[in-house]
This record gives C-alpha cells, sequence and structure tokens, in this order.
C-alpha cells in the first residue's frame, strides 16, 4: 500500500519522537516507522523531508539517519526473498540522492554518503551507470560543499577496494572509475593546493579526502595513470607533509583535528606505495623518510597526534623492513638517534593510557593481549625495532640494553615517583626480546637483549611476589604479562613457583590484573614440555586448589569483571588439569556456576563467557560422575531449575548447550529417574507432563489437538484431562503461560457449553494465583485471557463470572490490572486480542454503561489508544528476579505460534477484525448512536494526544461520532 502525502506528517513527527529523551515515547516512534517502511513512498518520504530547509534541524537530521539505516537493511535484493523496495522508489532514489546530498549541510552530508555508498555496493556500476559521470562533473565545482560531498560518496564507494579479493569483476570496475576519475581527482588536487580562495578548514577536509580515494584506488595494484603522475601526487603529499597551516590547530587533546588526519592519510598512502610499488616509489623515498623523521620529532605525546605518529612510524618501519633501503639505517647514529628519538619516547606509559588502564580496563585489554586493530604508539614503536632487527639486531641490542638498565636504575632510586621507567623497560624487553611467537604458545624464540630467566629472578618476581595486590597495578600488569609471553622459555619450576602469586593476584581490584592475572594461570596450565606433559603438574597445583578456586570464582565478584571471559575460561582449564582432584570441591563449584548461569539468562551478552560457563559446567559434571556415579543426584538438583528457566524461557543461546549437558547427566544413570520426569512433561500422561524440556511443543501439539478435534476431546472426556494440565501449568511462575496458551485455545474452539461447568473453578484458580504469587507474565497472560473471553463469551459474561466470585471484583480487574498493566502485554496476537477484548467491555456492554463501571469508561478508552499507539512496557517490578521469557530475543515469535496453534499463527476472529483500530472506530460509532451521552466524555475526558489518534481511526473507518 502506497504512503500519501497525509503520511507525510506522521513519518516528520516520529523522526521527531525517534530523538525523545522519554523512552516510551521514542519506541513509539521507530515502531511506527517500522511498521509503515515496506510501504512504497517511505523512503522517498524522507528524502523530501531531508530537502526542506524549513523543517525543524532535528527532523532533517533524523529523516537522514533513518534513511540510511533503512537503506543499510533493505537494499540488497536476496534471491527467493520479496524485494523490500520497490524498483520505482530504487530508480527515484538513486535519480535524486546526489543532488539532494550535495545540498545538504555537512552534518547530513555525510548520512547520505554513507547511504549512497551502501547504495553502490549493490547497484554501482552496472545498475547505476550515471553516478560515476555524475561524480565528475561535480569534482569540477567551485563550491567545496559539493566537491566534499562527492569526496566523501567517493569514498564511501571506493573503499571497500581496500579488502575486497581480486577478480576479474573487480578488475573491470576499479579500471572503469578510474578511467572516469583518475584525471579528475588528479586536477582536483593540484587546484585544490594551489589555491588561495575559500575556508581553508573546507579546502584541507577536501585534501584529506582525496587521499583516503587515492589510498583506496591505489591499493589493488598500481594504476598506469597513477603511475605516470606520481610526481604531482608525491611532491604535494611531501609538501602537505611538512607545512603547518596555524589556523587547522584545534585545542583538543584528544580529538585528531584535519590537520593531523590529513599528515596521517599520506602516512597510510605512502607506506603502501614502500611496501607494494618500492621500485616506482623509489626516486621519492629518502625525502619522506627525512620528513616523517622530522615530523615524529616535533610531535609531541597529546592523544590527538596517536593516530599520526603511529602511521609515521609505521611508514619508517616499513621501509626498514626492506633489503634494498637498509643503507638508510646502517649509520650506528642514526639508529641510535632513532631510538632516542622516536622509540623510547613513543613507549612511555603515558597519562592517557594510565586513564584508559583504571577507567576502561576492556579497551586496555583489548589493546595490549588481545592485540586489537587499534593502532597504538607503542606497538608501532615495536613493530620499528623489529624491523630495524631484521638486519641490524646486534646493534639495536645493545642500544636497548643501555635503554633497559638506565630505566631500572631509575625506577630503583624512587620506586613511587619513576614507577613508569620500570613499565617502559619491562615492555620493551617483553615486546623486544620475543624473536618469534605463536599466540598459543606466546614466545618460542628470543633476542639476546636480556636473559630473560635472569629478568625475571631480579625484576619480575618482586612484583608478583608482592602481599599488596593494589600497589603498582600497572608493574603487577607487565610482570604478569611477562609471565605469559615467555612461559615456554622460563623453566617449569619457575613457573610452578609463580603459579600461587598469580593466584594470589585475582585478590586485585584492579581489573587489568586480576583479568591478565586468570589469563596467565589459564594459559600456564596448557604449556607442554617436549615430553607432552604439562609443565605445571598436578601435584604442584594440589596444595593450591582450594586458593585458587576461591579467587578465581572471588573475582567475578569485582565490579566490571561479574561476566569476565578470562576468568571463567581460566576456571574451566583449572577443571580440565586437576580432574579427579576437583572433586571435593564440585558441589561448591556448581552452585557457584550455577548462580552465574542464572544472572547471565537474564541478559547473554557475552558469547565467549557463556561458552566457557557451560563448559566448566559439563566438566564439573564429567569428573563428578567419573569419581562416583552417584553424584549425578548432586548436579541435577543444581542444574535443573536453571535449565528449566532456560528452556521455558527460550534462551536460544542456551539450549543446545542445555541439552548437551542434559544428555550427559542422563547417561550416568541405569535408568530414567523421577527427576527427569518432573523437567520432560509429555502430552496428557502425567508422567510425560513432568519432563519440563517437552513443554513447549507438547503444548504446541495439545492446542493443535483442540484447534482440529475439539469435538472429540469434548466427546472422549478429556477437557478435565486438559483443564488438570492448565491447573498443573498455572501454579508456576515458570510454566504459567504455557498453561494459558492452552486455555486460549479451549476458549477459542470448545462450543461454550464444553467449558460452562469449569469456567468458576478456572477463574477462581486464577485469581487464587493473582492473590498469592503475582508476577508481571502472569497478569500479561492473564489479561489475554480476560480478553478472549470477553470476544468469545461477551463481555457481560465475563464481568457476571468475575463479580460472582466477589462483588465489586471487575471494579479492581480494571483498576489494577486493565488499566496500569495492558501496556506489558507482548506478541502482536496477544496486544490484538486486547484491543478487541477491551473494544467489547466498552461497546457492547451494558454493565459498562452502569454507575459503577461508568467512571472507568474513559481511562480504559484511554489505555487501549496507548495499546495502539504506544510500545510494549517491558518494566519489571525489582522484586522480580525469576528469568522472564519475554527479555529473551525473537521471543514474540514464539510465543505467537505456541499460543496459536504450533508453527502457524491463527487468527481467532476468522479473519472479522482485520484492523483492531478500524473495529474499535465502529464499534465506538454505533454505542454512541445509542448513548450519545459518550460523546461529550470522549471529548471531555481524553488526553489531546489519545483523542488525534482516535480521530485518524474514525477518519480511516469513514465514521463520525457525532
Amino acid at each position: 500500500m502506497e504512503l500519501t502525502q497525509q503520511d507525510l506528517h506522521a513519518i516528520a513527527s516520529s523522526l521527531q519522537k525517534t530523538l525523545s529523551v522519554n523512552v516510551t515515547e521514542r519506541r513509539a516512534a521507530e515502531s511506527y516507522l517500522e511498521s509503515v517502511e515496506a510501504r512504497a513512498n517511505y523512503s522517498i518520504f524522507l528524502l523530501e523531508l531531508l530537502s526542506k530547509n524549513e523543517m525543524d534541524s532535528d527532523i532533517r537530521a533524523s529523516a537522514a539517519i533513518t534513511f540510511k539505516n533503512f537503506v543499510r537493511r533493505n537494499w540488497r535484493v536476496i534471491e527467493d526473498e520479496p524485494n523490500k523496495i520497490i524498483d520505482a522508489d530504487r530508480t527515484l532514489v538513486k535519480d535524486k540522492i546526489v543532488e539532494l546530498m550535495l545540498n545538504m549541510p555537512e552534518s547530513l552530508q555525510r548520512q547520505l554518503s554513507e547511504a549512497i555508498g551502501i547504495i553502490g555496493r549493490e547497484d554501482f556500476p552496472h545498475r547505476w551507470p550515471k553516478l560515476l559521470e555524475e561524480m565528475k562533473s561535480k569534482l569540477e565545482s567551485e563550491d567545496f560543499n559539493t566537491v566534499n560531498g562527492i569526496l566523501r560518496t567517493a569514498h564511501s564507494l571506493f573503499k571497500r577496494y581496500r579488502h575486497e579479493f581480486k577478480s576479474q569483476e573487480l578488475w573491470t570496475e576499479i579500471k572503469m572509475v578510474l578511467d572516469t576519475l583518475a584525471e579528475p581527482l588528479t586536477k582536483r588536487f593540484e587546484k585544490t593546493i594551489q589555491g588561495t580562495n575559500g575556508d581553508v578548514k573546507m579546502k584541507y577536509e577536501a585534501l584529506v579526502l582525496m587521499c583516503k580515494v587515492f589510498y583506496s584506488l591505489n591499493c589493488q595494484d598500481l594504476p598506469e595513470y597513477f603511475e605516470d603522475n606520481m610526481k604531482t601526487w608525491m611532491s604535494n603529499f611531501l609538501k602537505l607533509l611538512s607545512e603547518d597551516v596555524p589556523v587547522l590547530h584545534t585545542k583538543d587533546e584528544e580529538e585528531a583535528g584535519t590537520l593531523e588526519r590529513l599528515k596521517s592519510q599520506i602516512c597510510d598512502n605512502i607506506s603502501l606505495y614502500a611496501q607494494k610499488y618500492d621500485e616506482e616509489f623509489g626516486p621519492f623515498l629518502p625525502n619522506f623518510v627525512t620528513a616523517v623523521w622530522h615530523l615524529l620529532v616535533s610531535t609531541n605525546n597529546q592523544v590527538k597526534y596517536d593516530l599520526l605518529v603511529s602511521n609515521a612510524i609505521q611508514f619508517l618501519a616499513s621501509v626498514a623492513n626492506r633489503d634494498h633501503y637498509k643503507n638508510l639505517f646502517d649509520d650506528p647514529a642514526v639508529l641510535t638517534s632513532i631510538c632516542e628519538k622516536v622509540i623510547v619516547p613513543n613507549m612511555e606509559f603515558r597519562a592517557s593510557d594510565e586513564e584508559l588502564f583504571e577507567f576502561n580496563p576492556e579497551e586496555y585489554i583489548r589493546r595490549d593481549i588481545e592485540g586489537s586493530d587499534i593502532d597504538t604508539r607503542r606497538r608501532a614503536a615495536c613493530d620499528l625495532v623489529r624491523s630495524l632487527c631484521k638486519f641490524f639486531e646486534a646493534t639495536v641490542t645493545q642500544i636497548f640494553s643501555s635503554y633497559v638498565t638506565t630505566m631500572l636504575q631509575l625506577y630503583a632510586s624512587n620506586p613511587s615517583v619513576n614507577w613508569k621507567s620500570k613499565d617502559a623497560a619491562i615492555y620493551l624487553v617483553t615486546s623486544l626480546a620475543s624473536k618469534s611467537k605463536t599466540q598459543k604458545h606466546g614466545t618460542t624464540e628470543v633476542r639476546e637483549l636480556v636473559n630473560i630467566n635472569d629478568f625475571f629472578t631480579a625484576h619480575i618476581a618482586g612484583d608478583l611476589q608482592s602481599q599488596n595486590v593494589d600497589e603498582f597495578p600497572v608493574l603487577k600488569a607487565d610482570a604478569i604479562k611477562y609471565v605469559m609471553a615467555f612461559r615456554q622459555v622460563i623453566p617449569p619450576e619457575v613457573l610452578s613457583a609463580a603459579l600461587p602469586c598469580l593466584i594470589h593476584l585475582l585478590r586485585a581490584e584492579s581489573t587489568v590484573v586480576h583479568t591478565y592475572a586468570a589469563h596467565a594461570i589459564e594459559r600456564l596450565f596448557t604449556v607442554k614440555l617436549a615430553n607432552g606433559q604439562g609443565a605445571i603438574s598436578v601435584e604442584s597445583v594440589k596444595p593450591h586448589i582450594e586458593t585458587l578456586l576461591t579467587n578465581l570464582f572471588a573475582a567475578m565478584e569485582i565490579s566490571g569483571s561479574e561476566e569476565n571471559e578470562y576468568i571463567m575460561k581460566a576456571i574451566m582449564r583449572s577443571l580440565v588439569m586437576l580432574k579427579a582432584e576437583a572433586v571435593p570441591y564440585l558441589q561448591v563449584i556448581v552452585t557457584k556456576l550455577t548462580d552465574k548461569l542464572i544472572l547471565v539468562s537474564k541478559n547473554p551478552s557475552k558469547p565467549h563467557f557463556n561458552h566457557y560457563l557451560f563448559e566448566a559446567i559439563s566438566l564439573s559434571v564429567r569428573c563428578g560422575c567419573q569419581a562416583d556415579a552417584s553424584n549425578v543426584s548432586i548436579f541435577e538438583m543444581c542444574l535443573f531449575p536453571p535449565f528449566q528457566e532456560i528452556l521455558t524461557a527460550d534462551i536460544a543461546e542456551f539450549i543446545p548447550y542445555v541439552f548437551q549437558i542434559m544428555s550427559l547427566m542422563l547417561e550416568m544413570h541405569t535408568d530414567c529417574p523421577e527427576a527427569y520426569m518432573t523437567l520432560f512433561p509429555h502430552l496428557l500422561m502425567p508422567v510425560l507432563w513432568e519432563k519440563l524440556g517437552n513443554i513447549p511443543p507438547l503444548v504446541r501439539l495439545i492446542q493443535a489437538y483442540i484447534e482440529k478435534g475439539a469435538d472429540s476431546i469434548v466427546k472422549e472426556g478429556k477437557v478435565l484431562a486438559l483443564l488438570g494440565v492448565f491447573q498443573k501449568l498455572i501454579a508456576s511462575k515458570a510454566n504459567d503461560h504455557q498453561g494459558f496458551y492452552i486455555m486460549l485455545s479451549l476458549l477459542e474452539h470448545l462450543d461454550a457449553t464444553a467449558l460452562s461447568e469449569h469456567i468458576q473453578k478456572i477463574f477462581l484458580l486464577l485469581f487464587q494465583r493473582l492473590s498469592h504469587s503475582k508476577t508481571t507474565k502472569f497478569v500479561k497472560s492473564l489479561l489475554v485471557f480476560f480478553s478472549l473471553f470477553a470476544v468469545k463469551h461477551g463481555a457481560d459474561s465475563l464481568i457476571h463470572v468475575v463479580e460472582e466470585i466477589q462483588a465489586k471484583m471487575f471494579e479492581r480487574v480494571l483498576e489494577k490490572l486493565y488499566i496500569p498493566e495492558v501496556q506489558k502485554v507482548s506478541g502482536v496476537m496477544e496486544r490484538k486480542i486486547c484491543a478487541v477484548g477491551i473494544t467489547k467491555m466498552l461497546t457492547e456492554c451494558p454493565a459498562m454503561l452502569e454507575p459503577t463501571l461508568r467512571s472507568y469508561w474513559i481511562t480504559l478508552l484511554q489505555a487501549l489508544v496507548h495499546l495502539f499507539e504506544l510500545p510494549e512496557d517491558d518494566s519489571l517490578p525489582d522484586d522480580e528476579h525469576f528469568i522472564e521469557i519475554e527479555d529473551t530475543p525473537g521471543y514474540q515469535t514464539a510465543y505467537s505460534q505456541l499460543a496459536f496453534a504450533g508453527k502457524h499463527e491463527t487468527d481467532p476472529f476468522k479473519g472479522a477484525v482485520p484492523d483492531a483500530k478500524i473495529y474499535l472506530a465502529q464499534r465506538l460509532k454505533n454505542v454512541c448512536t445509542a448513548h450519545p451521552e459518550l460523546i461529550e466524555l470522549i471529548k471531555t475526558g481524553l488526553d489531546e494526544k489519545v483523542a488525534n489518534c482516535l480521530q485518524i481511526y474514525l477518519n480511516a473507518a469513514g465514521v463520525a461520532l457525532g
């Protein structure tokens, strides 16, 4: 269905609300936009809103981001799946977007440039043949806003060339781009450098973008055009690298400015040429080495220069690594100068590093021991030393040995002041003494920078052995990393002696320190000797088992490490190591693992942590049951409750693990015990219904039976048995929703007379559960049940049954349940059932218009409109600690399937209510005709926003209330 101009206002309003600080308002807006994005004209309307200069800037910004995200999700056409954007809209978008983007402010330009890049990845060049010529013509513009817009688009479009695999299709595309854009790009580059007019910042931003495009177009191979025009580009790169532009200096100490980004990209470009096209680049290289050298020695240690310095050092490293450039470095004075002025200063532990260590430990760890892609000065400096060592190892080693000695002497003179000197010394040794290494084994070959074992004894052991685990945390981390790095080189007896120190360091408050300690323990347990035996024996660990396990679990109680994957992996590895020796501690271990499992089940967010957690659980079961098969009951007692929650909550990430561990435990038995019968219920046989894992598929199966064989069920007298299943499920916090699924099917498909004799008991049971053990999940299901009952049996019947239990009870149902809680109902069909049920209460129920209930009429109508317009309220009371099924990804779909005959969703209204909003409007018209006084109540009683929404429903239904 096509969107019309009338929808434009609603889209604009929703775009503004997506920026709201009010979560409910924001989600409602996002939900509305998702609901209309599949309709024709949606993408065109977003661009139309963007183009209106008079439109609120917030709406335009939201439209730009929404358009980009819409394109990212939907532009790709997937075979055998419906086209998510009609062809006419695709064509119109491509015709409009470039010109529109060029007329936008820079912030909006960036979003649309990215969108063009996304579209281009799918359609360029064959389904967007006009784009290249359009870009070429715009590059000639004198307006830098236009030029920069095109350059951003070019960067977004061509940056994939940096990592694409070589293919004939790719070569053909790049050649097409080069034939069209290489010359105009080069002319634009020259003209921009020579020009004196225009905004300086925009001019240099253009140069940054041109340098980025240059890199992308030169990545795969050296294009003939750029080889022929190398002098133009390289002479200007050299000029730009050496010049200073005071007007571009920024006061920000952390964010790189335009000038830093330009020089950084130039360093990237010349590194590319030095590595890949050294023969052609050779004549230009010496001048660049000099320029980069001067750049490095004149740049301070502020964070904003980090990428520039890193890229500049990497350029020197790429040069030093090649045989025919070694003459540039073979003078000992040059090497000394590089070490003194470039390498050592950039290995210092700066204030920004200290801040990262303390306040963002995850990022510090990611950069340090995981070796993330983020370039750091330290890593670049190490790469340069390794490159220099390729040809000048003896000289470089001698230079750094003296530096290490000096730094350690400085530290010794005043440790509390000069601890950073020791940090730098250890970093030098840890990084540079390693000649060859692997991630699995650590360093396998060392340089003669220092004697690894002597250095450990003299400078590392003291930090490991310190009883104050929180003193000098950076040095503690350095010491642990040293042990990790040289674990294949350090003698086994020294590693064994270090183990209790590492166990003690698990108590450190510093996240980095206790994480490194856990990681080191895990790694040490994997070290093998030449004979295949472990470097650390079980015998050497035995005296420390209790402390090891206690400290590992205690480390996960420290704030920030509740789901620390290194600690959980260390627990897993300890169990592998200890095997039978861990058996006396297994009950405590499994209890703690179970507690952790319950915690992470509420929001599975760290897949590595979760994997190691389940590995540790399975190892506990295996070790314990191999020692004594009767131990399985201990594990079942601990594990079945959280497994029940996981299966009930349909936590997709965990279910495969649960089934594996349950199989493992079952294999330990000689028969199938009652405990398993409790967890795996089946159909109507009581013994089968005790098997929890089967409840969801069995409920779906029963719903199918009810749907297809309702008459047979009644005839064979199985209704009571079904109600017994319902009663069993409804009594459980974990399974009550499954009971409601059965009851909803019974309501939908059974003749009213089949349930009539049981209705009073059913309602009484539900109110008893509500009174004694109210939960959000139960209330949501109860509201769906009440609503479907009103639909099938009539709203008056609902009120009559409730009032029979206790006088004036229905007032409390409205006041305490429907009006405050209906917003929490989840699932499309569940919300529709509630909407239709409430509509029937409002429009077909004389009791609602009587004095006792009339005061709730307008507030119930308002709650219904909120149900239509606002997203699900997923908040939970603080005292609800069990796992909510609705909190798991993808649950609503599963919920719908379970509620309505398994794999397909059925419509309890049989198509009679295609649109609940229209249904409300039509029914309101009828009731207001019969009771005109309600019209005034609606006009005066509803909030303005709710009244506006209601008017939209009435207009859509083609009716008016008066």
